[in-house]
């Protein structure tokens, strides 16, 4: 068995990075980019007016002012303002030559001879001048960024309309189990519905990654055999669910090794998630899971997402965000690094969910994060800040 911060490193150290592939901005969302983008025009690419108002010298207020025409946005100014003189202009136009302020509308008075007076008192020019937010040649989105929607606005202003994007990785999913049966089966007996399957496959295409299931496999060796070979041809990334602990059907192992995969780790002193296997075959890799629901995810969430950050090249994530304990946490044991679900309070608290073990999968879907608790502590105290990582 080894510790947590080993495993990641050889999670991390082990991980291949992917080809990259050109995609319309209008599917790129939740891929990895691969190339900085930088803009290739000022912004704005001219001054223009801040708001709807009208364009004149600031040293000729508060007028009367000459109105000599209106402005709209994409449109160039026909005239120069000169002194004594004024544009209507909108939110967004070109600022006319000559003009060095733009006073609202909503602190102006109109004359009876069509002159323009300033009501208001003095203040901003109300102009946002060429290039101040940001200027041809400046780095916009940086390679490694995951693209969201606040990134592709980004994209779209550098004209970048096919952003060099990572191949999206492939995941193979397949539950292990003579008990399992597929959710829109009713159990009878000892069965169980199969969770895992759609707990992974919706993991991975969270993580922008093309997901597959190939389905329940038995506690067999030649069932699995067959399937592992099927599943991990096609696939960058196997994801193994049971059948990896010490009973005498964890046959997962095994027929890994037995499949050419090299087992890099086989426990990991971690709670829940203990039994987690991590291999490698070339360019392949396989994360065999323990059964139970609530440990899949977060092995999903600590050790798989860290490999496909490395085989997609996503940046290393910020620091988790920390909240105060909102009540006292304790555990009987204190011998392994725990994971806790959370869920965030309206005050701004993490207060540990209802849970009662890594069975326990509805735990799952009233939390907003997961808390570690170190190794040799058995709890947490009300008040203690926390690191949460979001899931």
């Amino acid at each position: 068995m080894i510790a947590f911060e080993t495993a990641l490193r050889l999670v991390r150290e082990n991980a291949v990075l992917l080809g990259t592939e050109r995609v319309p901005l209008a599917r790129a969302l939740g891929r990895v980019l691969r190339r900085d983008v930088r803009s290739d025009v000022d912004m704005p690419p001219f001054d223009k007016s801040a708001m709807d108002g009208y364009a004149c010298l600031r040293s000729d207020l508060p007028g009367p002012l000459e109105l000599l025409e209106t402005i709209p946005a994409g449109q160039r100014p026909s005239r120069k303002v000169g002194r004594r003189q004024c544009s209507k202009i909108m939110t967004g136009s070109m600022l006319p030559k000559g003009a060095d302020c733009v006073i609202m509308v909503e602190e102006t008075e109109t004359l009876a001879d069509g002159r323009v007076r300033h009501a208001g008192k003095p203040g901003a020019d109300n102009i946002c001048r060429k290039g101040e937010d940001v200027k041809a040649g400046d780095l916009l989105v940086a390679s490694g960024t995951l693209v969201t929607s606040k990134v592709v606005a980004s994209l779209a202003l550098a004209g970048c309309v096919k952003p060099l994007v990572s191949r999206m990785p492939a995941v193979g999913v397949l539950a292990t189990g003579d008990e399992l049966v597929a959710p829109g089966v009713r159990p009878k007996g000892p069965q169980i519905r199969d969770t895992n399957s759609a707990q992974a496959l919706a993991q991975a295409l969270q993580a922008g990654c093309s997901a597959k299931s190939f389905g329940i496999v038995p506690d067999r060796e030649a069932d699995l055999d067959a399937a592992i070979e099927a599943a991990a041809s096609g696939s960058d990334l196997l994801i193994i669910t049971g059948g990896v602990s010490m009973g005498d059907f964890d046959l997962v192992p095994a027929r890994l090794k037995a499949a050419g995969f090299d087992l890099l780790f086989e426990k990991v002193a971690v709670q829940p998630g203990k039994p987690t296997v991590f291999g490698r075959k070339g360019r392949k890799f396989v994360f065999g899971m323990p059964g139970n629901p609530v440990s899949s995810f977060i092995v999903f969430e600590y050790f798989v997402k860290e490999l496909l950050a490395g085989m997609t090249g996503l940046a290393r994530r910020a620091r988790d965000p920390r909240f105060p304990l909102a009540s006292d946490y304790r555990r009987r044991r204190a011998d392994r690094l725990a994971r806790v679900p959370v869920r965030l309070t309206r005050e701004g608290a993490a207060q540990p969910v209802e849970y009662h073990g890594s069975a326990h999968v509805t735990s799952l879907a009233g939390a907003d994060g997961v808390i570690s608790v170190p190794a040799g502590r058995t709890g947490l105290d009300k008040g203690e800040l926390v690191d949460v990582r979001p899931i």
